[in-house]
């Protein structure tokens, strides 16, 4: 995190981190690394769709595709587990034109030996969309490999550019049920500096635990932090104004918006934490 970690920026900050549990370490570690004191108040679970069938039939005949395109890490991590269940490996895209999201996606390609053609500066649908659309010729087909619930821009501008778009359900996610008690503590006792969101349904689930007058409320002192301009619009339509979003739509890149944010207020100390903070 460069010199913004050294100074400590986060230092008697409270960050709440809604992540699903599995996947908030390495988010929480930044945090912590620029003095943050983490709450982990995971609103969402990440797990199978309904059903494995038309993912499945479509990783059967990958021959059929010119382009596989991914809009997240999860549709990459659960394209690779189904393909070893069905005795294939990452060798079965090869051939495949491949397109991710972002770097984190492009990432998860590349953990498994395979290179995308296409990652867009604008890591968001229509960012993606519009490299695409340069270089799809009309009746490519297009395996897109999701969440089960998610925005049809993609779909809707891939098929404007004369592709044939199979969309198949790779993931799910549901709200993750889990005693929320110490989160509204924090937020009840004002302990809470910074709510984080990494995605829309992140935010969706976070404020299905509060009345609408409750979350405005409890919110009211609270700086919200989106991860990209999508989440960003999520919050607003539920009440929520954010004040941060970074440039680069990532983990690292907001863990340092948010170092980046208080560090710039010098004037203002942080409280320092109780033992109760956490507690």
């Amino acid at each position: 995190m460069t010199a913004l970690m050294s100074a400590k920026p986060l230092a008697g900050r409270v960050v709440v981190v809604t992540r699903p549990r599995a996947q908030a370490r390495a988010f929480s570690a930044l945090l912590e690394e620029a003095g943050a004191s983490v709450l982990l108040a995971p609103t969402i679970v990440i797990e199978p769709p309904a059903s494995w069938e038309l993912l499945d039939r479509a990783l059967e005949r990958l021959d059929d595709y010119q382009w596989a395109v991914f809009t997240s890490v999860n549709g990459v991590e659960m394209a690779r587990r189904r393909l070893e269940a069905l005795g294939r490996n990452a060798d079965a895209l090869r051939g495949r034109r491949l397109a991710a999201i972002g770097p984190a996606t492009a990432g998860a390609l590349r953990g498994m030996g395979l290179e995308p053609e296409v990652v867009p500066e604008e890591f968001v649908a229509e960012g993606l969309a519009e490299h695409l659309r340069t270089l799809i010729r009309p009746g490519d087909r297009v395996l897109l490999a999701r969440a089960a619930e998610t925005r049809d821009v993609l779909v809707r501008e891939l098929e404007a550019a004369g592709a044939r778009v199979d969309e198949v359900p790779a993931y799910r996610t549901r709200p993750a049920g889990e005693d929320a008690g110490e989160l509204r503590r924090a937020l009840a006792d004002g302990r809470v500096d910074v709510v984080t969101f990494t995605s829309s349904s992140t935010v969706r689930h976070f404020a299905a635990l509060f009345a609408p007058e409750d979350l405005r409320r409890l919110l009211s002192t609270v700086t919200v932090a989106c991860i990209g301009p999508v989440t960003r619009d999520t919050a607003r339509e539920l009440g929520l104004d954010t004040r941060i979003v970074p440039k680069e739509y990532t983990i690292p890149a907001l863990a340092r918006a948010i170092a980046g944010h208080y560090a710039s207020q010098t004037s203002k100390k942080p409280r320092t934490p109780t033992t109760d903070d956490l507690t």
